[in-house]
C-alpha cells in the first residue's frame, strides 16, 4: 500500500487554491454554490419539482455532476418538500441520507429533481428525491432522506 499517495491525494489543494483563499470565502457559501441556477417548476402538497442545467462548478474529475453536489441537492430539495405538508414548521435535522448513482449528467445537461414526501410524522420525516435527465427522462440518481423533526416540549 502506498500511504503517501493517499495522504498526498487528501491534502492537495484544489486547482492551486490556497487554504487562505478558501477560508476567506463568505460564511455559508456552500448551499448557494450548490443551489445557484435551481428553478422551481412545481410545488404541491408532498411534492416539489425543480430543474437546473448542470454548471461547470459542480463537476467532478470525470467532468460529470459531482456525487457530493447530488447528495447536497438531496438534502436541500428533500428538506423543502417537508415544508409543503400541513402544520410542519421546520425541516428538521438530517438523520440519514443515501444516494444511488445510476447514470451521469454533464455540463449543460438539463436535469429534473423531484422530491416526494413519503412520510411526515410528528417526529420523523422520510422523503425520496429522484434526479432525471429532462430530455430523456433517464434516471441519474435516487436519494432517500430521513429527518428528525424537533418535537415541541410539553413542559
Amino acid at each position: 500500500m502506498d500511504f503517501e499517495s493517499v495522504k498526498s491525494f487528501l491534502e492537495k489543494s484544489s486547482s492551486g487554491v490556497s487554504s487562505k483563499d478558501i477560508d476567506s470565502m463568505p460564511f455559508r457559501f456552500f448551499e448557494p454554490m450548490i443551489m445557484s441556477g435551481l428553478k422551481v417548476d412545481l410545488i404541491e402538497r408532498g411534492r416539489v419539482l425543480c430543474s437546473m442545467k448542470v454548471p461547470p462548478r459542480l463537476l467532478n474529475v470525470g467532468n460529470s455532476l459531482h456525487g457530493g453536489a447530488t447528495a447536497a441537492l438531496v438534502d436541500v430539495v428533500g428538506s423543502s418538500v417537508i415544508m409543503t405538508m400541513d402544520s410542519v414548521t421546520t425541516t428538521g435535522v438530517s438523520v440519514e441520507i443515501n444516494v444511488s448513482y445510476l447514470d451521469a449528467a454533464f455540463v449543460g445537461d438539463e436535469i429534473e429533481i423531484e422530491a416526494k414526501a413519503l412520510r411526515v410524522g410528528k417526529a420523523v420525516a422520510v422523503v425520496s428525491v429522484e434526479f432525471r435527465k429532462k430530455k430523456t427522462g433517464k434516471i441519474i440518481a435516487q436519494g432517500r432522506h430521513t429527518k428528525y423533526l424537533a418535537v415541541s416540549s410539553k413542559l
